[in-house]
């Protein structure tokens, strides 16, 4: 199949996503045309447009008088965003159950096995990515388009947008891990159900834990979500 290459605007776009993905872009960061095309080496002129698309998508906020950020996600908003997440992962999870783990699913049976023989080798922030993008993975063992492009810029406005997991708790992140390979195993096994409820459980655990670090950095909380109907 034959890909066709970005735009420079698409370039510059993902540059931008990079950097914040990766902290490089904090929240407190103000984000400045000339910042950006200084740092990247690119036409102002693509970044302006660059950064139009990502205020427009919701990743970043152009605030009058201070300048453009990242923009955080209230509490509400996270909550929201966690039931469309219940929604897509667990139909996904059916789905890869149902037709089978890709290989680059599969493998990362092995991995998880390694990082939870071999803790020490890995950092909490490595353990934590791998995790993220396991789940990405779900969605395409799910083979289905559709459902794969409707997740991504969901993901994407939790993980540029959150702040939280650059807040690791070593227990929370080894417990993920542990859900991970339950997950993977159900879905390995073909058991559509199984997988279904367990990554729902997962991602109640995952909420639950966000929440808890809400409440002691800002001295907010919500209600634990509900997540009857969605198995």
């Amino acid at each position: 199949m034959t890909h066709t290459p970005p735009s420079p605007k698409e370039s510059v776009h993902k540059l931008i996503l990079d950097a914040i993905l990766s902290g490089d872009i904090d929240v407190k960061d103000q984000i400045s045309e000339r910042g950006i095309a200084e740092r990247f080496s690119v036409g102002r002129t693509k970044v302006r447009e660059a950064l139009r698309d990502l205020i427009n998508d919701g990743i970043l906020s152009a605030e009058p008088a201070r300048g453009t950020f990242i923009r955080e996600l209230t509490l509400t908003e996270m909550r929201e965003i966690y039931e469309v997440r219940y929604a897509l992962e667990s139909m996904a999870a059916h789905l890869a159950a149902k037709h089978g783990p890709l290989p680059e699913l599969a493998a990362y049976a092995e991995r998880f096995e390694d990082m939870r023989s071999n803790t020490a080798n890995y950092d909490l922030k490595e353990i934590d990515e791998y995790g993220a993008e396991f789940h990405t993975e779900i969605f395409r063992s799910a083979r289905n388009e559709k459902l794969l492009q409707i997740y991504q810029p969901v993901r994407l406005r939790l993980a540029t947008a959150l702040t939280l997991p650059r807040y690791y708790e070593p227990d929370w992140v080894l417990k993920a891990l542990d859900e991970h390979i339950d997950i993977l195993k159900a879905i390995t096994d073909r058991d559509s159900m199984l997988a279904q409820s367990r990554l729902v459980e997962h991602m109640a655990k995952g909420f639950e834990t966000r929440m808890r670090i809400f409440d002691r950095l800002d001295g907010y909380s919500l209600p634990p979500l509900s997540t009857k109907g969605m198995t």
